[in-house]
């Protein structure tokens, strides 16, 4: 364990190292996650201008929905995508073959390597958004604590599902459509899972998981969770990296090695 800290703490050093030489991009990363915040914002507006409320949320908790799905959003731009995205371009000009000939798992050096600090507006946002709900309907830091834990089981969940994606550009070349579907997916996180009807709520709930994402950790949060939909965000979690393992080693048997 010590030993993938130490590399962790390289790999991110010498990342950051390299993305800070264009310190703009951070600039135009917080515009463009301001409007694309000022868009969800507005677009929850629109359901509640008039007094309308989904079942058994309030503005103020619909936003820590909202809040959650932003801080998701960071996640995936500063973790996942500058390291899983580049999946593709390792198979494709054979540099995959240096992964697995290091002395640490492929899987960790895939998902680790690499960081970006654009994505860093999103984290800020969505715990000011939190914060911001949060303090309007009195919650305290032992609820804030509750929702720490169905948060650490989506940021699993997403980022399984993202590697397994990943992972099929052993087969498939270019995946970039694919992963911009699973994003568009996950977009309807941005709102309460009661705001779908009856046959969406099935679809986002045990088909594709975005309720575990937002609306499970959001209910935690507030103290309205139920401890099955916690346990179920767990065993889901566990279940999806283990999945995510092993379809990785799956997948690793049609490689062909570009030595080869």
């Amino acid at each position: 364990m010590e030993r993938y800290i130490k590399v962790l703490r390289l790999f991110w050093t010498a990342a950051i190292a390299a993305e800070m030489e264009y310190r703009i991009n951070f600039i135009i990363a917080t515009f463009s996650s301001i409007g694309n915040l000022a868009g969800s914002i507005f677009g929850l507006f629109l359901f509640y201008r008039n007094g309308y409320t989904f079942t058994g949320w309030s503005w103020s908790a619909a936003l820590i929905v909202l809040g959650i799905f932003t801080l998701l959003q960071g996640f995936s731009a500063t973790f996942l995508a500058p390291n899983l995205n580049r999946i593709v371009r390792h198979v494709q000009e054979g540099t995959l073959d240096f992964v697995l000939l290091k002395p640490i798992r492929s899987q960790f050096w895939l998902s680790t390597h690499t960081l970006s600090p654009w994505g860093l507006p999103d984290l800020i946002f969505g715990c000011i958004i939190i914060g911001y709900a949060g303090k309007n309907l009195g919650l305290g830091i032992d609820k804030y604590l509750l929702g720490i834990f169905p948060l650490g089981c989506s940021l699993v969940i997403l980022y399984s599902l993202w590697f397994m994606l990943g992972s099929t550009t052993i087969w498939f070349v270019k995946i970039y459509n694919v992963t911009e579907v699973l994003q568009g997916l996950l977009e309807a996180g941005r709102y309460p899972i009661v705001a779908y009807p009856a046959t969406y709520r099935v679809f986002f709930t045990f088909v594709v998981p975005v309720a575990f994402l937002t609306t499970v950790p959001a209910q935690a949060m507030l103290g309205q969770g139920e401890l099955i939909w916690l346990f179920g965000a767990a065993i889901l979690a566990v279940i999806l990296f283990l999945i995510s393992t092993w379809f990785w080693r799956f997948a690793l048997r049609f490689y062909t090695s570009a030595s080869s």
